[in-house]
Order: structure tokens, then sequence, then C-alpha cells
């Protein structure tokens, strides 16, 4: 071949490839159904099967299926108390590493099918799945890689072939998946082949979101905070870089509601997180545009015991109720653009000028009026736009900060010190492109607390 031919063929190839070496984080965006999943906000992943019965938190695989009998297995009493709480998604642990499977697999004998439960014909995954529809929350599955208890363990290419079958069966057999656990915890020296694993999930559930730690970057469509406390400890981005290559990755913070327990245990009961500690949680996480997710525990009988109800339920009236009376809707009409996000409906959104870089959106009241929470949402389809902002006031002639950050993202908030004014702002100091904001609130945590101690 010519060397001048073979020089051309070389520049259309570092032509072609230009685009993904030349990245920017700016100009990445989701896709719709990490769009979607981001709207949810909150879910739950629920630990249940024989670690439940002998107080464990990891089981080693040699448990005796037979000591699997919840007695008053309700998986619509898990719901209603998720429901209260506000939680609108639920992921449920399938097999954890014990190997133990929670529906009546084809690949094993180890699971429901060898237990009392229903006599060796329940379906836990099923029913789960089927409470999780019926009261109006998605539903998605764990399915642990480690696996404690299956000889073909130790010989990766016979396992992956009972792992991609146990994966087909879930991914076939249990509607439309919201989203995949894919957990990288333990693996006694197998190497996991994660491609193969995700290419089998995509061939029957092409829309569901694959949760995975930094470390599985290619195959993530979600990513872990890199804690289990439930809190963001960073300015949020959605987009995050591993060498040098850029993806669209939403993080999801996952803790336990009970300190440290994934499982249910008996005597437990001083580890409930206190509804101030939730509360935290969810302004550090939600607040800073991830997603809160709670591990719980059904008990012995399969039941999520009354403690745990309980404060779900406070928990969910809490958030509704600091953040039930958004004070903006009490503003002085502004013009068409500006009220579309102001309007309380985040289906719509204000777009500063086309081209700005920053931009204001001022709000006005017709009295002063007192908050110590702002409320920001960006739209983000167009990709996460706002890189400097701040919460300004106005009093005695001059506009003043209450709070400043960088990241907004999905939804963030900000709290502060009490402050009365008339006039308040979101100033957008610095943006990739003209802002898109679909929501700017604002809210009164002490007027709100006042009025939940009335009722």
């Amino acid at each position: 071949m010519p060397s001048s031919h073979i020089l051309r063929c070389l520049l259309s190839v570092l032509v072609a490839i230009a685009p993904a070496l030349g990245q920017n984080a700016v100009d990445l965006k989701p896709t719709p159904q990490q769009v979607e999943w981001q709207d949810l906000e909150m879910g739950a992943i629920i630990h249940f099967g024989p670690n439940t019965f002998m107080d464990r938190e990891w089981g080693d695989g040699t448990a005796d299926p037979k000591v699997f009998n919840p007695t008053q297995f309700d998986p619509d009493q898990w719901m209603q108390a998720l429901r209260a709480a506000g939680i609108r998604y639920v992921i449920f642990v399938a097999k954890h590493h014990d190997g133990f499977c929670l529906w009546p697999t084809a690949q094993t004998d180890y699971g429901v099918k060898s237990s009392p439960f229903e006599n060796g014909r329940g379906d836990v995954v099923g029913k789960v799945e089927a409470a999780a529809r019926k009261y109006g929350m998605k539903f998605g599955v764990y399915l642990s890689p480690w696996d404690r208890h299956e000889p073909r363990y130790s010989n990766s290419a016979e396992y992956d072939k009972y792992y991609t079958a146990e994966l087909d069966e879930l991914a076939q057999g249990y509607g439309q998946l919201e989203e995949f656990w894919l957990d990288g915890a333990g693996s006694g020296g197998h190497v996991y082949n994660f491609p193969r694993i995700v290419e089998e999930l995509r061939m029957w559930q092409p829309n569901t979101l694959v949760f995975a730690d930094m470390a599985l970057f290619e195959y993530g469509d979600i990513r872990w905070v890199g804690n289990e406390d439930g809190v963001i400890p960073y300015e949020n981005w959605n987009v995050i870089d591993r060498h040098g290559y850029l993806r669209w990755r939403p993080v999801e913070a996952d803790t336990p509601l009970r300190k440290n327990h994934w499982f249910w245990h008996p005597n437990d009961e001083a580890s409930l997180k206190s509804l101030p500690e939730l509360m935290t949680m969810y302004e550090q996480t939600v607040g800073r545009g991830g997603q809160l997710v709670l591990g719980i525990a059904p008990d012995r009988r399969g039941l999520i015991p009354e403690a745990d109800v309980q404060r779900l339920k406070e928990f969910g009236e809490a958030v509704r109720s600091r953040y039930g009376t958004n004070l903006v809707t009490k503003h002085l009409v502004t013009g068409a653009e500006e009220e579309l996000a102001l309007d309380g409906d985040p289906d719509t959104f204000w777009s500063a000028p086309a081209g700005s870089h920053h931009a204001a959106l001022d709000v006005r009241f017709d009295h002063p009026v007192t908050f110590d929470r702002a409320l920001t949402m960006e739209w983000l389809n167009s990709g996460q736009r706002v890189q400097l902002y701040a919460i300004e006031v106005f009093r005695e002639g001059k506009w003043s900060a209450v709070a400043r950050g960088q990241a907004i993202g999905h939804k963030r908030i900000d709290p502060f010190a009490p402050v009365t004014a008339s006039r308040v702002r979101l100033h957008i100091l610095s943006s990739s492109a003209e802002a898109h904001i679909r929501e700017f609130q604002i809210f009164n945590s002490n007027e709100a607390s006042a009025e939940s101690r009335k009722k």
C-alpha cells in the first residue's frame, strides 16, 4: 500500500476519534432513563434471607435452607411503610453473598424451594415485585456476583454460565427492572466477567440502569457515593472522569436505617437512626443532587418492625412538613419565562438568555418574608451547566449572599441562618451555557416545625 494512502487512513482515524479525545464534561448529557431515575430521589434496598434468622450480616453459604421460614410474610406492609417515607423505588436483594436464592431458580436447590416457606413453592422476589408495583413503586434487583455456596464458583467459566442463567431468570420473569445493583463486594480470587454480565442484562432489559462503584467505570449508569453513611461529602457533579474518559453517572448514597446493620438482628432497638439523623442525610444526599437509598430489614416474621415503620412514617412527614410550604408561591408575578421556575412544577423550566454565562432570577414579595432554606433544581436534559451560584437577599439597598455553591444538578438544598427580606434571587455567577432552572423555592423550617408540633 502506498505510504500516502496509509497516511490518509491514519488521518481519517484521528478525525474519527477526536471527539472522544476531546471530551468535555459540560457537553455530556444524561439518557432519558437516567433523567427519570434522578427524579425518583429516594429508594430502598431490602435485605432478607437466612441471615435474618441467624443473627448474621454475612452468610458463608452453609446455612440450612430450612432456617428460612417467615410466618407472617407481608410485602404489602413493607411497601406501605416505604411509601409513607416518600420512597419511590425498591431494590430487592434476590441473592446475597451466601448464595441463597429468594426465587425458585432452576439453577440450584439452594434457596426458597428447599425451605419450609410456602412448602417450598414460594417466590419471595415475585411477591415483593408485585407489592412494589401495587403501591406505585419502581422495582429492581440485587444479584450478588459473589457466591459462597455454589461449588462452581471456583471455576470462572462455569460460574459465569451459572450466574448469567440466574440473571436471565430475573431479567425475564419480573417485569421492567428500574435498577440492577451490581455489587463488587468479595471475590475470593474470582475474576468476574462484567462485560458479559451487563450484555446479558441488556439483552432482556435495555432500559435498566446498572449501579456499580467507580472501579466498574464502563459498566455502570449509576455510581456509589463512596460511603455507607447516606451523605454526599462533596460538590456533586453528574459527570465523572476515569482515566481521561468521561461518563454521566449520577450518585446513589446507600445507608441502612439501622446503624451498621443491613439485615435484621434481635435486641437491636438502639441502632435505629433518629429522625434528625435521617433529615440531615436527606439534605446531604437528595439536597446535594443525589439519591438516598435506605437499607430496610424485615424481621423473622417477614414484617418491617413496628419501630422502623413508625420512624419511616415520621421521616416522610418531616420531609413533607419542612418542604411542603414553598414561600415563593406568594411572590409578586414576574415575566412569563421566569414564572416557569417559580410555578412549583418541575416539568417546566426557566432558561436564562441564550448564550449567557451568568444571569439572575429575581423574586419579589409585597411584604418581608422569613426563610432559612432554598431549594433549586436544574433541568439536566441538556447537561449540568451551572458552575457557580449564590442565593442572595436585598436589604438596606444592596444584595448580600446567604449561601453559595458550585454544583446545583438535580436538586440543591441550601440551609442558612434565618433571614427576612422582601426580595431574594438565584444568582447564576457562572455557567457553561445558558442556565436551565426547573425550580427555585424557599422555606422556613422553623415555621414548619412549629406547625408540625401543633399537630
